[in-house]
C-alpha cells in the first residue's frame, strides 16, 4: 500500500518531467555529423539522465551518444528496465489538435509525440523506482534504467549497450501491452524480385512494417483497370493519368486489421489479363490471405498462434519487379522452414529471395519466476485477468535474455502510438507507475 501512495505523492513531479521530455523533438537525424542519431535524440537522452540524477540515481552517458543508463541500489545482481527516447516523426503538425511537442494536458490526458511510445511509460517506470526508494526499501539488487536511442529504426543504441555493458539477470520493457508478453514472434522482412523488365508501372507502400493503404498504377490499361476495380468493389481514385487503389493501414503484426491496397491492385490486374510474374505470384499465392496458408499450409503453434504474412511494398517498372514482405513467425517454428518455403515457391515464378532483416523470437515459459511475479502484481493492482499474452510486435525484450514486455497499454485502451494527437491517459500513467513500483519492489528481494 505504501509504495502505491508514494507514486501518488510524486505525480506532479512525474507529469512535469514528462512535459520536459515531450518538448524535445527526438526524431532520428542521421545527417548530423556529431551525434549518431542527431542533436535532438542526444538532448532527450541527456534530459532523461538529468531527471534521474535529480531523483537520486547514479547515471552514465555513453560519450558517443548511443545509450545511457541510471542506476540505484547495491548488490551483485542487476534488474533492468529498458526504454527508449527516440520517436517517429509527427508528420504534418497541422493535422494535430494539440502541439506535437507541447505536452498539453486536456481531459485527463497528456498529448505529444512519444507520450505513449515510449517517453511516458519510461518516465512512469523511473518514478515507479523512485517510489520504492522513497519507502526506504532495501535494494538487494541494483535497478538500472537503460535508455535506448533508435528503437524506432535499427536498435543500434541498445545493441551497442549489449556489446559493452553489464547484462541484467531479469527485467522488463514498458513498450507494449498489459498483461505481460511472454512470447514475441520472429520477425522476418525480405524482398522478392526479378530484373525482368515489367510492362506495368505500379508502386505502393511506404513502410515495411505497415499494411499499405495506397497503391498506384500508371499505364495503358488504366480504364480497363478502373472498370475491374468497380466490378470487384474495391475503393479507388482516378487522378488524371494515375489510378490509386485505396486500402486501410494497419500494423504488420495484425494484417487482418487493415485492407491491403497492393494485394487488391494485383488481384484486379490479374483479372484484366496483365502479364507479370509478380502479379501472378501475388494473386495465386497471397490473394486475400493473412497467414501464408497458400505457401506454408497451417503454420502456427500453441504459444504464439499463426504466422502472419503481409505484402507491404511494391515497385514494378522497366527496371524490374520487386515486392517487400513482412512475416511474423510463430516462436517454435524454424526460420529455415519459412525461408525454404518462400524460396521454393518464388523460384517457380522466376523470383529471387533477398533477406532484409531478421529478429529472433522471444519465448519465456509462463512458469518462470519473472512471468509469475509480474503477473501477480498486475492482477493485484488491476483486478483484471493476468493471463500472459503473445505478440507479433518487436520490443527491446528481444535484445537481452530474461527481459519481457510489460505495459503500458491496458486491455481495451485506444491504440494511439505513432498516431496524430498521441496521448497518455494520466490515470493510466499513475497506475503504470504503481504497477512498475510494486514489480521492482518484488524483483529486488
Amino acid at each position: 500500500m505504501m509504495v502505491r501512495n508514494k507514486v501518488v505523492d510524486n505525480q506532479k513531479e512525474m507529469i512535469s518531467a514528462l512535459v520536459e521530455l515531450l518538448a524535445i523533438p527526438s526524431v532520428l537525424d542521421e545527417l548530423d555529423e556529431v551525434k549518431p542519431f542527431g542533436k535532438q535524440i542526444d538532448a532527450a537522452l541527456k534530459k532523461t539522465l538529468d531527471i534521474c540524477e535529480g531523483l537520486g540515481f547514479r547515471t552514465y552517458y555513453d560519450p558517443e551518444g548511443y545509450y545511457g543508463y541510471a542506476e540505484y541500489g547495491d548488490g551483485e545482481e542487476m534488474i533492468a528496465i529498458l526504454g527508449h527516447i527516440d520517436v517517429v516523426s509527427e508528420g504534418d503538425a497541422g493535422n494535430w489538435k494539440h502541439a506535437p511537442y507541447g505536452g498539453e494536458i486536456e481531459d485527463g490526458k497528456i498529448f505529444g509525440r512519444g507520450a505513449i511510445d515510449d517517453k511516458g511509460p519510461l518516465i512512469a517506470a523511473i518514478f515507479g523506482v523512485k517510489a520504492v526508494i522513497d519507502t526506504g526499501a532495501q535494494f538487494n539488487k541494483r535497478v538500472r534504467i537503460i535508455i535506448g536511442t533508435d528503437e524506432e529504426t535499427s536498435w543500434r543504441g541498445i545493441c551497442r549497450y549489449s556489446s559493452r555493458e553489464e547484462i541484467p539477470v531479469a527485467g522488463f520493457t514498458p513498450d507494449a501491452n498489459f498483461p505481460v508478453v511472454y512470447a514475441e514472434k520472429g520477425l522476418l522482412q525480405f524482398k522478392l524480385k526479378t530484373s525482368q523488365k515489367s510492362e506495368l508501372r505500379v508502386r505502393g507502400g511506404t513502410a515495411m512494417n505497415a499494411v499499405p493503404e495506397s497503391a498506384s498504377y500508371h499505364g495503358d490499361h488504366i480504364y480497363r483497370l478502373e472498370k475491374q476495380l468497380k466490378k470487384m468493389g474495391f475503393d479507388h481514385d482516378l487522378e488524371e493519368e494515375e489510378l490509386f487503389v485505396i486500402g486501410k493501414s494497419a500494423h504488420s503484426a495484425k494484417p487482418n486489421a487493415g485492407v491491403n491496397a497492393i494485394v487488391r491492385m494485383a488481384m484486379a490486374l490479374k483479372e484484366i489479363g496483365t502479364d507479370s510474374p509478380m502479379i501472378a505470384f501475388l494473386s495465386e499465392k497471397i490473394a486475400f490471405t493473412y497467414n501464408g496458408e497458400l505457401i506454408f499450409g497451417n503454420c502456427q503453434d500453441e504459444p504464439s498462434g499463426k504466422l502472419t504474412f503481409s505484402v507491404n511494398q511494391i515497385d514494378l517498372s522497366s527496371f524490374g519487379e520487386t515486392i517487400g514482405i513482412d512475416a511474423r513467425i510463430p516462436v517454435t517454428v524454424d526460420k529455415k522452414f519459412i525461408v525454404d518455403g518462400i524460396t521454393r515457391v518464388a523460384e517457380k515464378y522466376g523470383l529471387e529471395y533477398e533477406e532484409l532483416d531478421y529478429l529472433a523470437p522471444l519465448y519465456i515459459e509462463k512458469s518462470s519466476e519473472l512471468i509469475q511475479v509480474l503477473t501477480q502484481v498486475y492482477v493485484e493492482e488491476t483486478g483484471l485477468s493476468g493471463e500472459p499474452t503473445a505478440s507479433g510486435g518487436a520490443t527491446y525484450a528481444r535484445s537481452m535474455k530474461n527481459i519481457v514486455a510489460f505495459g503500458p497499454a491496458f486491455p481495451g485502451q485506444e491504440k494511439v502510438s505513432h498516431q496524430t494527437d498521441e496521448y497518455f491517459d494520466l490515470n493510466a500513467m499513475i497506475k503504470c507507475a504503481q504497477i512498475y513500483a510494486k514489480s521492482i519492489e518484488k524483483l529486488i528481494k
